[in-house]
């Protein structure tokens, strides 16, 4: 994997307290054709409330079946059905008897109440039942928010970030206008996967297969990035839906899988306390941990993070790097986005737009400029009209997808539109 380090800034000012921003750029390799790809393990989490009667079952059970078609007879898949309780519908293990597998799959009825955290951690169980070093990938499925079992999304998505560290990947799909956004895609973030929103019955199935033509594509497997630090300095991220877990000295984030060529772009942001010498001081270690596919083979990249301490008067003329400048206008406008959902779902769309605007503004008046940053003005214009115009629940599903495709797994996904 291509990985490099950008400072914003590599000159800091003597005996005052500071701060740099750091962009990581991942590139995953690409597929090889010499090697046969690794067995994938892929365990559906499928909700069958009374709300998925009619068109969205039907339409989750066809996916289901085009699905079992895709995988070859050496994969692993799982299904799990839940209502009030779960149910193993087809147990996860090599998919030998795709017949049968189909044949279970349609056998698949409503239900009544929707509790997702049986289905889930049932659905974890099939996984860690069967998969090895390769990990698995939990898909879920659902068109409701939870209202029994866990209802807690901090829960929830710490469960999801435990199975990460496992290699079990969560990712999730919201079907129509009724699902909780903000609760698939905080489990989506802790397990490190993606979040789709499909509008309609019909768009469920190429969610699906779109992620799981993803997963047969991986790799990379497994990243994770470790930060030592030097003293009493801080760290933190710039978008924070990464999950950062900091113990004394040491920073730690899972980044989950990469398929063939995916590209990340991860901002970190160090606080540097005053330092006293001239000269070179290195401020962190960035350790990035990864396992290639299909060796199965991992792999230690070590960059030192180091800043150039000089008088006050040098620092005062730095110039930022413009690369790292237009990610975090870019992510900077993430922010924005997620505090114009929480507004869009408190039901002010006055407020929303504003954001939405602002965000927009802060952009054209940035001394930066890339063509994507463009973009995403025009994106923010186009949604701060919206939040007056459309329906705020289908904007906010809309926003809350795009800041995951452009945050958790950057490269992969599309905008709101």
């Amino acid at each position: 994997m291509h990985v490099s380090a950008h400072l914003d800034v590599d000159l800091v000012a003597v005996e005052q307290d500071d701060a740099v921003t750091v962009m990581l750029e991942l590139t995953a390799p690409a597929a090889t054709d010499d090697q046969p790809r690794p067995a994938a393990t892929v365990q559906v989490v499928l909700d069958r409330s009374g709300s998925m009667s009619g068109d969205p079952l039907f339409a989750a059970k066809l996916a289901l079946t085009r699905l079992i078609d895709r995988l070859d007879p050496t994969d692993n898949f799982g299904v799990v059905a839940f209502d009030d309780d779960a149910t193993v519908i087809v147990p996860a293990g090599p998919l030998t008897d795709k017949a049968a597998a189909r044949d279970a799959v349609a056998q698949i009825e409503a239900g009544c109440s929707t509790n997702l955290s049986a289905g889930y951690l049932r659905g974890l169980q099939e996984a860690r039942r069967v998969c090895d070093r390769a990990g698995a990938t939990i898909v879920v499925l659902s068109d409701g928010e939870a209202n029994q079992g866990i209802l807690d999304a901090s829960q929830l998505t710490g469960i999801a970030a435990r199975a990460q560290q496992q290699a079990i990947t969560t990712t999730t799909i919201g079907i129509g206008l009724g699902y909780d956004e903000q609760l698939l895609a905080a489990m989506s973030a802790g397990g490190a996967g993606n979040h789709a929103f499909a509008e309609g019955a019909d768009d469920a199935g190429p969610a699906l297969l779109r992620e799981v033509d993803g997963l047969l594509t991986t790799t990379v497997q497994a990243a994770s990035l470790r930060m030592t630090l030097a003293e009493s300095v801080t760290a933190a991220f710039i978008k924070a839906d990464l999950p950062l877990v900091i113990r004394e000295r040491e920073a730690f984030v899972e980044l989950g899988d990469l398929w063939a060529g995916e590209e990340r772009k991860v901002l970190l942001r160090f606080g540097i306390p005053a330092i006293a010498a001239l000269g070179l001081a290195q401020v962190a270690t960035i350790e990035l941990r990864y396992v290639v596919l299909p060796e199965l083979r991992e792999e230690i990249v070590t960059l030192p993070i180091t800043v150039n301490v000089v008088p006050a008067d040098l620092a005062a003329g730095r110039v930022a790097d413009p690369r790292v400048a237009v990610e975090s206008l870019f992510q900077e406008a993430q922010n924005a986005k997620t505090a114009a959902t929480k507004s869009l779902r408190q039901g002010d769309a006055v407020a929303a737009s504003r954001q939405f605007f602002a965000a927009s503004q802060a952009i054209r008046a940035a001394s930066v400029s890339s063509p994507e940053l463009a973009a995403e003005a025009d994106l923010l214009d186009d949604l701060s009209q919206q939040a007056l115009d459309e329906d705020p629940n289908r904007l906010s599903k809309l926003t809350t997808t795009d800041i995951h495709n452009k945050t958790i797994k950057r490269g992969q996904g599309g905008s709101a539109s």
